[in-house]
């Protein structure tokens, strides 16, 4: 097995495009498949030396967050943090502190499982993903990377260099809530991410709303618009987005919960989070 470091973008590209390799960033998934013989790499491009990748930035157009930056790092990002809290929220949830002391954002998303944490929360944020091929860069939203369970639409040697997301509107807010078997270090039986902002009259201009555990992928709620946009909020509205979190949903029966469980919790955890989102818009 070979292991490498690159010091560039397209020579990570080049190298992840050699038949069984494998990316490296935080390794807390890759260690793990390895020591399991899940996977046997022919290649390992620890991507931690490319510029940018492991830095946390502001700008005029947004926030750019590095794919192999450690989640402990984002988490303790008070400008971040104060912009996103649901973001940080999710990444905060993910593992223990050693864990997270390694763990990465890109990581999380790529590992592709339907219980991922940053997922939901990204997606609701409307985070798009900056990814590095062969042939040049492209940008995708988040929503768009998983297929399946393990899979992402990454192409041969492509991987991810970074996140982007917006300056929050005045008045804006997110939350991400979940719910596990344990009181930490559990995977998610239901994850949900709540975006929205408001105007000045205190209507919703903007909300997206992703739940993650309850289908074989993330989920972003449709319909949405026709409930909220251009309307002050109200039970009827709020019940409205319970049934349809409880729609979307296509779970597994496992021992962390039945399909009905799961889905009666999609909809408590999405008006949950939309309150919390509401409250922080109100105060931001």
């Amino acid at each position: 097995m070979e292991y490498v470091t690159p010091k560039s973008a397209s020579e990570a590209s080049q190298a992840l495009s050699q038949e069984g390799a494998f990316a490296l960033a935080g390794g807390t998934d890759l260690l793990v498949k390895l020591k399991t013989r899940f996977v046997s790499p022919s290649v390992i491009v620890d991507i931690k030396h490319i510029p940018n990748i492991m830095t946390i930035k502001q700008s005029a157009e947004g926030w750019w967050i590095g794919a192999a930056t450690p989640c402990a790092e984002i988490v303790e990002h008070d400008s971040l943090s104060k912009d996103w809290p649901g973001v940080v929220e999710a990444l905060s949830l993910i593992g223990s502190t050693q864990i997270q002391g390694r763990a990465t954002l890109g990581g999380n998303l790529c590992n592709a499982s339907p219980a991922a944490d940053s997922i939901p929360a990204l997606i609701a944020a409307g985070a798009t993903c900056v990814i590095s091929g062969q042939v040049k860069e492209r940008e995708e939203p988040v929503e768009k990377i998983v297929t399946a369970p393990g899979v992402t639409t990454l192409g041969k040697g492509e991987f991810i260099i970074g996140f982007k997301l917006p300056i929050p509107k005045n008045r804006s807010g997110d939350a991400y809530l979940r719910l596990i078997p344990r009181s930490e270090m559990d995977i998610a039986v239901v994850g949900a991410g709540v975006s929205l902002s408001l105007s000045e009259d205190g209507k919703i201009e903007a909300i997206r709303v992703a739940l993650g555990a309850i289908a074989p992928t993330q989920v972003l709620l449709s319909g949405l618009e026709d409930i909220f946009i251009g309307k002050e909020p109200n039970d009827d509205a709020i019940q409205k987005l319970v049934s349809l979190a409880e729609k979307a949903c296509k779970p597994i029966k496992d021992k962390r919960g039945t399909i009905e469980y799961r889905t009666k919790i999609a909809g408590v955890l999405a008006k949950r989070a939309f309150g919390i989102a509401l409250k922080r818009a109100n105060n931001y």
